[in-house]
């Protein structure tokens, strides 16, 4: 795609799972990958992959639940590679469990990661943004945050919160250059599903049950998502901003 070969693209949570196959995609695309991820083997393990094909890839150990890590690990990169040119904020956590089965300290820890985590990055990065002259930023929430989703009531808000945050962003840094939006995942074959379905025979009816709710009748799979991500990102999204785009397979169809 058109103006992504030697951008810096900076993906959380790219160990694995739908972030490790967006970043496989942005270095196939051309572009210099930092992987930001508290799973470091994980991280470690994405960037074999992206330098085994001949890409660049850079990984941190970087807990985006905590600020001043994020900060200085975004100085850090940039001083690296010479600026962050796209970001794509992708790390996620969640446990499935009703609403007054949970504690503060299990909102705590959904809330610190899932929303304070991608204010933490476009905090840090944004400025770059702004000092270059423009920049692209893709956020992975959830069709959880857009529908709502049993077992996910902390989650859902959280992903809420980040779809509105981005067109409140995408208003704000408009004249600057920037373009900010969101992809919501429907439910998808990664490490956070296994978690929270389970290894049951509970579990598999659970994702039996997903698949006959979607229109295309099967789970999502990583690689469905780096695609739009990379186009998002691209050049020819210059137009493109504030905008929420489900990839579901048909699950959510929003007007």
């Amino acid at each position: 795609m058109r103006g992504l070969n030697g951008k810096t693209v900076l993906v959380t949570g790219g160990g694995s799972g739908i972030g490790r196959a967006i970043s496989v995609r942005f270095a196939q695309e051309g572009s210099i990958v930092g992987i930001f991820d508290i799973n470091l083997d994980g991280a470690h393990e994405t960037v074999e992959l992206i330098e085994k094909a001949g890409g660049k890839a850079i990984c941190r150990e970087v807990n985006i639940a905590d600020y001043e890590v994020v900060k200085s690990n975004v100085v850090s990169l940039e001083a690296e590679t010479g600026s962050i040119d796209i970001l794509v904020n992708n790390a996620g956590w969640d446990q499935a469990i009703g609403f007054l089965d949970t504690d503060p300290a299990l909102w705590k820890k959904v809330i610190d990661i899932n929303y304070y985590g991608p204010i933490h990055m476009h905090y840090a990065v944004l400025p770059g943004m702004v000092e270059r002259g423009g920049g692209k930023v893709v956020s992975i929430a959830s069709d959880a945050g857009r529908v709502g989703s049993s077992g996910e009531a902390v989650y859902a808000g959280c992903k809420a919160g980040v779809i509105a945050l981005t067109k409140t962003l995408a208003r704000e840094f408009a004249t600057a250059n920037i373009n900010l939006n969101v992809v919501c995942p429907g439910p998808t074959d990664t490490p956070l599903l296994k978690e929270f379905a389970g290894d049951t025979d509970e579990g598999r009816r659970i994702v039996e049950s997903l698949k006959r709710a979607i229109p295309m009748r099967r789970i999502g799979q990583p690689e469905d998502y780096p695609g739009i991500v990379a186009f998002l990102a691209s050049d020819d999204a210059d137009f493109i901003t504030g905008q929420t785009i489900s990839v579901s397979g048909g699950l959510t169809m929003h007007g």
